[in-house]
């Protein structure tokens, strides 16, 4: 394989890895998934390096390296800024956690096939020729598009029961079928997937729903069994059913799925989190009066996402921007009956984006009605052109401002700025002279108990807001 001027800096530092090994007299060779994705005719997301030298001697062959698994054999090598995982051939003894080994022994790459997952995973490269050493039959089940353990099943999913959830994975990312003895044997080892540490299971998710085919992730998570035992709250959501005027989609977890399927390609983290628990609280939330109702179920679902993604240990910040979009999604019906003020607060939403787009995923899953959808992209525009990189304009005054006036600082600031930036958004007061002016008449009617009144006299003010 001839290295090109503009090869991939991943590619470049792993072939560079493979040559400064061999220069010392060891064999090396490129491994799994990147051999896969390369037969493939796709772009590895990293690359990996089996040899057959011994841990102490990558370590000496580089100058940075980082001992990730140095027990295991694995050792991160660090060339021109770029992580390489570089493993000695080994075979591994025992798992009595299920998800790592008791013991290894260093042997060849022959033998270190053996220990791997499927066999479209269990394939080795020489990148300076392409030539690919196959003991697994790896070639033939790519080429037949088909997930295959190496050797005994039983044993692969029991050595390692995250394998359950890769499978599934692999298989809605690729487009490949589950080879059926491998599928039975994932069927009835789908409870070990209880073993597996919340974190190992998150990253696994995030991978299966924010690569392409999501809505099939969903369905083998489901017919597997995974799902019952990882998500029990989107399990729920089958034979949960809808009103058909507003959903003839059917249940909710048919509307879930329909969800995953439209999304676009690459959607973010939270995208993907919030499609899937956007409804979750539909279940819990159900009850029949004149018709079929869920009062409440943005909210009530809101603190479910949270604890369902405090579980999954997300980071706090991807958590917090999932919760909020499950909170706000039933809002966009109300967008063109909202005041300006409160339609420019809420489509300056740093997570806007990812809300626009999961309501329109909603709609097309259910009635298919995209106006409010249309309506939300017209104004982000709108706006957007006025401001370019800011979508609120900043306040014209702040409490600064109201102290140097002489008002006494409180409670009452607060809302009095937050009338004021109204007033700001809706071009009632355009100057700073102004927004002064307005604070100290809505301060001079501020009593406890009584709500702001508008002292604007610009223009009449309907008070009302549907926010």
């Amino acid at each position: 394989m001839a290295q090109s001027s503009d090869e991939n800096p991943n590619r470049r530092a792993a072939r560079e890895v493979v040559e400064r090994l061999r220069s010392l007299g060891h064999e090396a060779l490129w491994v799994g998934g990147c051999v896969r994705d390369l037969l493939l005719g796709a772009e590895p997301e990293d690359y990996d390096v089996a040899t057959s030298a011994l841990p102490e001697q990558v370590e000496r062959a580089f100058p940075h390296t980082v001992p990730v698994g140095a027990k295991f054999g694995v050792i991160l090598v660090v060339l021109n800024g770029v992580p390489v995982q570089v493993a000695t051939f080994r075979a591994e003894e025992d798992y009595s956690d299920h998800r790592r080994p008791d013991a290894v022994r260093f042997c060849d790459a022959r033998t270190d096939s053996q220990r791997r997952d499927f066999t479209m995973n269990g394939l080795f490269m020489d990148p300076a020729t392409g030539r690919v050493d196959d003991y697994v039959g790896g070639q033939a089940d790519i080429q037949r598009q088909i997930i295959r353990s190496i050797g005994d099943p039983d044993k692969r999913f029991s050595e390692d029961a995250l394998r359950l959830l890769r499978a599934v994975r692999f298989a809605s990312s690729l487009g490949f079928e589950i080879e059926p003895g491998t599928w039975d044997s994932l069927v009835r080892h789908a409870p070990l997937i209880r073993e597996i540490s919340a974190e190992r299971i998150r990253d696994e998710l995030l991978r299966g729903l924010t690569r392409p085919r999501p809505h099939i992730f969903l369905d083998l998570l489901d017919r597997s069994g995974l799902l019952l035992h990882i998500l029990p709250e989107v399990s729920a959501l089958k034979g949960c059913e809808q009103p058909p005027q507003f959903h003839p989609e059917g249940d909710v977890f048919v509307h879930t799925r329909l969800m995953l399927q439209h999304l676009k390609p690459n959607p973010s983290p939270s995208l993907a989190l919030a499609v899937l628990l956007h409804d979750i609280a539909k279940p819990v939330t159900r009850s029949v009066t004149d018709r079929v109702r869920f009062n409440n179920h943005h909210k009530v679902g809101a603190d479910m996402a949270d604890a369902i993604c405090r579980r999954l240990v997300l980071p706090n910040d991807l958590r917090e921007r999932v919760v909020q979009m499950v909170l706000r999604h039933m809002d966009f019906i109300n967008l063109g009956r909202m005041r300006e003020s409160t339609l420019r607060r809420f489509l300056a939403s740093p997570s806007i984006e990812d809300e626009v787009e999961l309501h329109r995923v909603d709609c097309l899953a259910s009635h298919g009605d995209l106006q409010n959808y249309e309506f939300a992209q017209q104004r982000l525009n709108e706006y957007r052109a006025e401001r370019p990189g800011a979508m609120l304009p900043p306040p014209l005054i702040t409490g600064e401002d109201l102290i140097a006036a002489g008002l006494q600082p409180g409670p009452a600031f607060g809302r009095i700025l937050a009338a004021v930036q109204d007033a700001q958004l809706e071009q009632r007061v355009t100057t700073p002279a102004e927004a002064l002016e307005l604070a100290k008449c809505l301060a001079s009617n501020e009593k406890p108990g009584t709500k702001i009144v508008d002292c604007d006299k610009k223009a009449d003010e309907d008070n009302s807001d549907v926010s």
